[in-house]
């Protein structure tokens, strides 16, 4: 038992499964916990059996991170209490049906908590991070945040959010030693799928991983130092290629002429 704290983790989605996860892997790596999640039966079954495993401090907050009375007491905790060292923004919901067939009121609510509720929450706990010289946040985002032709546009949408306001958290924070990762699972064997409406039997299992695996995978990454971290990605080559074209591409995205092509189109 590793007796030698890091501080506190709040995990959001914590109740089940990739938030109950981390719950259990950053307890086991010396971490408390702050466990946040709408299910108050579950959050104190993982916390009871945490605890007894670990000899952690756990403590619970049932919220409804779309409620916003609820979602302030998350931010008032974040701004005030000075032991939490890491911020694991999990809680999220997806859609799996294509535009025509998806209910707007139910994607304004995706968005209010993939979106609205990561945002605010990293706000109220970055300022703190900053005064107190260190701190770390972990973004679970999703692969179809570069892929959104894959699920529902306006989940792609919400992931694709994560890791641009990640990316740019990096850039903003980063001589405030304050680390900053997004994961970008693919398809993990959760009950987002069946919450989603496709349920994880319907996904060709090659596809699937599992989610103790992924939260594995995602921690090694973090250990690593990665800021981006794709557990199912095999050639890491692949995704610097990637991020060496965008890179390329920023100097050339704002001139003060139309590119040639254009002009010439015109004419």
């Amino acid at each position: 038992m590793n007796q030698h704290s890091k501080g506190t983790a709040l995990i959001t989605g914590a109740s089940s499964g990739i938030g109950a996860i981390y719950a259990d892997r950053l307890a086991r790596r010396g971490y408390d916990l702050l466990l946040v999640a709408r299910n108050q039966a579950r959050l104190n079954e993982l916390a009871r059996r945490l605890a007894d495993e670990t000899g952690r401090s756990i403590e619970v907050v049932q919220a409804d991170l779309g409620n916003k009375a609820d979602l302030g007491r998350i931010e008032h905790i974040l701004q005030t209490d000075a032991s939490i060292t890491l911020l694991v923004n999990n809680a999220g919901i997806g859609a799996t049906a294509p535009l025509l067939a998806s209910d707007v009121d139910k994607m304004e609510e995706m968005i209010t908590l993939n979106v609205s509720a990561l945002t605010r929450l990293t706000y109220a706990v970055v300022p703190g991070f900053v005064d107190r010289g260190t701190g770390e946040i972990i973004n679970i985002a999703s692969v179809v945040g570069i892929a959104p032709e894959r699920l529902n546009g306006v989940y792609g949408g919400s992931k694709a959010f994560v890791l641009a306001f990640t990316r740019s958290l990096q850039s903003e924070l980063a001589d405030k030693n304050i680390r900053i990762q997004a994961v970008l699972p693919g398809a993990t064997a959760t009950d987002f799928w069946a919450i989603a409406g496709t349920p994880i039997e319907h996904v060709p299992s090659e596809l699937v991983m599992p989610a103790e695996d992924m939260v594995d995978a995602a921690l090694a990454g973090f250990d690593m130092g990665e800021q981006i971290t794709i557990p199912a990605l095999p050639d890491a080559a692949d995704w610097e290629a990637y991020e060496a074209a965008r890179q390329r591409l920023i100097p050339n995205l704002s001139r003060s002429a139309p590119a040639a092509r254009y002009r010439a189109a015109a004419g």
